[in-house]
């Protein structure tokens, strides 16, 4: 994502926050630019163990997926078509903390007055 979106990505990422799994223990890899090692490309956070309300927008939309997906799914089996459904569905709800806009509604906004490419 860093090579697609260059150096619009640490505007869009600034900061990223883990859970303490073990997929996020090399966090200086993440947070380092690949494409300028000398760089930093986002700032890290973890959220505590047992937390989870440190991560409510992740909670959030994993409840959302929960909704479509029961938690123990092999999501290898469930087809691309459901997936776009689901992400489409997720992009086009409504959100209290966008003003009741939603997440496709944002982004045009902001796509039209230049702050994301």
């Amino acid at each position: 994502m860093e090579k697609q979106y260059g150096e619009e990505f640490n505007k869009k990422f600034q900061s990223i926050t883990f859970d303490n799994g073990v997929e996020f223990f090399d966090w200086s890899s993440i947070e380092t630019s690949s494409l300028n090692e000398s760089k930093k490309r986002t700032k890290i956070f973890y959220a505590h163990a047992y937390s989870s309300w440190e991560r409510g927008s992740n909670e959030n939309h994993n409840r959302m997926i929960r909704r479509f997906i029961p938690k123990g799914t092999d999501i290898s089996k469930i087809s691309e078509t459901t997936i776009e459904n689901i992400k489409d569905w997720m992009n086009n709800y409504p959100r209290k903390i966008l003003g009741y806009r939603t997440p496709n509604d944002m982004v045009m906004q902001f796509t039209q007055k230049g702050l994301l490419s």
